[in-house]
């Protein structure tokens, strides 16, 4: 077996997930899944099928989200994983009902961050072992770093004042 990583490719403002699932069915429910969630969403969407063709299969609401996604997804190459790219739009909005297609057996990022993936490769296909997600922390936080991350989230709309 061979470990190795692959680093996400997207756009910093952009929000990616990236998840593993079980069936083909993956694409058509998340897609519906998101539309529901976020009205007006902008999206790609990409799943790496594992047996059959095993090819990537796409959707979205947006041509170059779909075509990042699919590119990502293509380099990763994990079977049944599934890539999401999203612009103007963020994780939280979409994850319990992406958590809720039955298909879906795990998430393993929702970030805007930078994001490597850690693959294993065998002779039978390949596999996420992990995921890099951002920078380490540089310490612990202290009073204005509280003030600072309560006032954020006012301001952006996810606390009540």
């Amino acid at each position: 077996m061979e470990t190795k990583t692959v680093k996400i490719e997207k756009p910093a403002e952009y929000n990616i997930i990236i998840g593993q699932s079980h069936f083909i069915k993956t694409v058509e429910d998340i897609h519906e899944a998101m539309v529901g969630a976020v009205p007006g969403i902008k999206f790609g969407m990409a799943f790496c099928e594992s047996s059959g063709a095993c090819l990537v299969r796409s959707t979205g609401t947006d041509d170059g989200l779909k075509k990042l996604a699919e590119k990502n997804a293509l380099a990763i190459g994990a079977g049944h994983c599934f890539v999401i790219i999203m612009k103007d739009s963020y994780p939280i909005n979409v994850l319990n009902a992406i958590k809720n297609v039955p298909e879906v057996c795990g998430i393993y990022c929702a970030t805007a961050n930078p994001v490597e993936l850690i693959i294993a490769e065998s002779g039978g296909g390949r596999g996420i072992l992990g995921v890099i997600d951002g920078a380490k922390p540089e310490g612990v936080e202290d009073e204005a770093g509280v003030k600072w991350r309560k006032d954020l989230l006012r301001k952006i709309g996810y606390k009540i004042p």
